[in-house]
C-alpha cells in the first residue's frame, strides 16, 4: 500500500523549503522530495530585494539570512535596465537589499525546516503522477528503486523544467530569448587591475570601473560584485555569441570581447574552474498555478530574465502566499475554494515581474535606438516621482490584492507596514507579532461590537495591541491590565502622522503573509458585518 501524506512538495530549492516551513507553522506536517543527493553550489542568486526582506523579518528569518542584528538597510542605489537608481532622492523607499548566496539560504532553510519537523528525502525525484478526486499518487525514483507515494496535495517547486508541471498538461507560454549569452561565475581578480582596499577594477584601457554598476557596450554588457578580498562575482551579457569557449576561458574571453580589454582571471582555490553558468533567457508564465489538487510555485510557475534581482521576492512570496491558504484547507478550517485565491493573487505579480524584466532586457540591447531610449529614461529617473515609482516595482512594494471588499479603506489588500507598538508586556512591532505565521488582529481603539464579531475566531486571530501613542495617563493605568483577547483597554486610541504610522484606523485584521484583510473604524456604517465577512472568507469557520 502506498504512503499516505497530506502534503508533498517536490523540489528542495528556497521556495520549496519556506513553503514547507510555513505548513509546519501552521500544523500540517509535509514531505519535501528533492532530486539532488546534496544541494547544489551551481551560482545562482545572490541577495534578496525589496519586499520578501521585509517578510522573511515576520518570520524571524531576516537576521539568519544577513547574520547582522537588526533590519536590513534601505539601499542608497540600486539599477534598472542598467541605468542608475538614485534612491537618495527618495525618501523612505521600500527598496532593502541583503547580500546572501542561494546556497546560504538553501542551508539556513533547511535547518529552520527541520526544527520545525519536516522531513526531507534526498535523491527523490517524482517522474509521474496521476490526480483523482481525492488526492494525487506519485512515482517516485528513490535510491532503492521506484515508490509509489500517496498525498492529498501536491506542491511542485521544482524549477523552470518542473516535472510536476508538465505532468498536468500546464502550459507554459512565452518567449525565448537565444540572441544573447547570459555568463555568470566566481573569479579571483588580483592587483594591480584590482584596486586595493575598494572593490573597484583598474582596466587598461577603459579605466575605472565600479562594484554593482553596469558597462554597456555594443558586445554586451558587463558587470560584477565583490564578496571578498579578491574573489569577484562576474555578470555578462554577450550579444550575438559564436564561440563556443566555456569555464574560466570562456568567461574570460566573453569579458574581453564585451569590454574590449582584457581583465586578468583565474579560478578559486579549490576549484579547477570558476562555477561558471551561461544560458539564455526564457520569459514564461504557467498558464495557472493551479490544476486539482496540484499547485505550483517558484520557477516552477514564471521564469524570467535575473534584471533586478526580482525571482526569490517573487517566488519566496509564492510560497508565503500559498502555505497558510493550504494548510487551512488541509486541516479542515477552509474549504477548496481558499485555494483559487493563491492563483488570483499570485498571477498578475508574475505577470508584472515579467513585465518588468523584459522590459530591462529590452533596455540594455545593442544598437542607437535603445541607447535614444535610455537617456530618455536617464532624464526621468531624475524625478523623485519616477525613481519612487521604479523602486516599488523592483522592490514588489506595488502589490495591492483584491480582498473581495467595498470601498475598502487604503490599507486593505496592502503590506502592513512594520510599526512600532506598545502592548500590555512592552514595547514590540509587527515582525515581532506576526512570527508565529498566524492571523493578528490589532485593535487601536475601545471597539467592543467589533471586539464581540472577532470573539468567535479567538483561537485563530491573535492579537493584545496598544498603539505607541497612548495618552501617559492612560498607560500608566493600563499597564499592569491583562490585555483582552481582541486586544487594548478601552480607551487607547492611534493618532494620525506619528510613529503609529497606519492614520486613522481601529481595526487592523492582517492574514498570516503579512497583507491586510479588512480594516475600519467602529463607528463606519456596517464595520461589524464586514469584519465578520472578512474574518470567514480568509479564516473560514468561527471556532463557536
Amino acid at each position: 500500500m502506498a504512503e499516505q501524506h497530506d502534503v508533498i512538495i517536490a523540489g528542495g530549492g528556497p521556495n520549496g523549503l519556506l513553503l514547507a516551513c510555513e505548513l509546519a507553522l501552521a500544523g500540517v506536517r509535509p514531505v519535501l522530495l528533492e532530486r539532488l543527493a546534496e544541494p547544489s553550489l551551481e551560482p545562482k542568486a545572490n541577495g534578496l530585494v525589496g519586499r520578501v526582506i521585509e517578510a522573511l523579518d515576520y518570520r524571524g528569518l531576516a537576521e539568519r539570512f544577513s547574520g547582522q542584528p537588526g533590519r536590513a538597510p534601505r539601499a542608497p542605489f540600486f539599477q534598472f535596465g542598467a541605468m542608475l537608481l538614485n534612491l537618495s532622492i527618495v525618501d523612505d523607499h521600500p527598496l532593502r537589499v541583503m547580500m546572501v548566496p542561494q546556497a546560504r539560504m538553501e542551508a539556513l532553510l533547511t535547518e529552520r525546516a527541520r526544527e520545525l519537523g519536516v522531513e526531507i528525502r534526498r535523491e527523490h525525484e517524482v517522474t509521474d503522477l496521476r490526480q483523482d478526486a481525492d488526492g494525487v499518487t506519485l512515482s517516485v525514483r528513490t535510491p532503492h528503486g521506484e515508490q509509489e507515494i500517496r498525498t492529498r496535495y501536491l506542491v511542485g517547486a521544482d524549477g523552470g523544467r518542473s516535472t510536476i508541471r508538465k505532468r498536468c498538461g500546464i502550459g507554459f507560454p512565452g518567449i525565448t530569448d537565444d540572441s544573447f549569452t547570459g555568463w555568470m561565475g566566481s573569479v579571483v581578480i588580483e592587483e594591480p587591475v584590482a584596486v586595493p582596499g575598494t572593490g573597484e577594477l583598474e582596466v587598461p584601457g577603459i579605466g575605472r570601473l565600479y562594484p554593482a554598476s553596469f558597462r554597456r557596450t555594443e558586445r554586451g554588457l558587463f558587470a560584477y560584485g565583490m564578496f571578498e578580498p579578491g574573489r569577484y562575482r562576474v555578470f555578462i551579457m554577450e550579444w550575438h555569441r559564436d564561440e563556443a569557449e566555456t569555464g574560466l576561458a570562456g568567461l574570460r574571453a566573453a569579458a574581453g570581447r564585451v569590454l574590449g580589454a582584457d581583465i586578468p582571471m583565474r579560478a578559486v582555490e579549490g576549484m579547477d574552474e570558476p562555477d561558471c553558468t551561461t544560458a539564455g533567457i526564457n520569459s514564461r508564465q504557467a498558464d495557472r498555478y493551479r490544476e486539482g489538487r496540484v499547485l505550483l510555485v517558484g520557477d516552477s510557475a514564471h521564469v524570467h530574465s535575473g534584471m533586478g534581482g526580482p525571482g526569490l521576492n517573487l517566488g519566496l512570496q509564492d510560497a508565503l502566499n500559498l502555505g497558510w491558504k493550504l494548510a487551512a484547507v488541509v486541516t479542515g478550517r477552509s474549504g477548496e475554494e481558499l485555494l483559487d485565491t493563491y492563483a488570483r493573487e499570485r498571477f498578475p505579480v508574475g505577470e508584472r515581474v515579467l513585465m518588468h524584466t523584459r522590459a530591462q532586457t529590452a533596455l540594455v540591447s545593442p544598437g542607437p535606438n535603445v541607447t535614444a531610449a535610455r537617456a530618455l529614461f536617464e532624464e526621468l529617473l531624475t524625478e523623485p516621482v519616477v525613481t519612487r515609482r521604479i523602486a516599488e516595482l523592483m522592490a514588489g512594494a506595488d502589490i495591492r490584492y483584491d480582498m473581495g471588499v467595498e470601498d475598502p479603506h487604503p490599507l486593505v489588500g496592502r503590506w502592513l507596514p512594520d510599526v512600532s507598538l506598545r502592548t500590555g508586556h512592552g514595547p514590540t512591532r509587527v515582525a515581532e507579532l506576526m512570527r508565529a505565521g498566524r492571523p493578528l488582529l490589532l485593535t487601536l481603539a475601545d471597539a467592543p461590537e467589533l471586539a464581540a464579531v472577532a470573539a468567535d475566531w479567538v483561537d485563530v486571530v491573535s492579537a493584545k495591541l496598544e498603539p505607541e501613542d497612548v495618552e501617559p495617563t492612560r498607560q500608566a493605568a493600563d499597564a499592569d491590565a491583562e490585555p483582552t483577547a481582541l486586544g487594548a483597554s478601552a480607551g487607547v486610541r492611534s493618532v494620525a502622522g506619528t510613529g503609529a504610522g497606519l492614520g486613522e484606523v481601529e481595526v487592523v485584521l492582517v492574514r498570516p503573509d503579512g497583507y491586510v484583510a479588512w480594516a475600519g473604524n467602529a463607528d463606519t456604517p456596517g464595520a461589524a458585518e464586514a469584519l465578520r465577512r472578512a474574518l470567514a472568507t480568509w479564516f473560514g469557520k468561527p471556532m463557536r
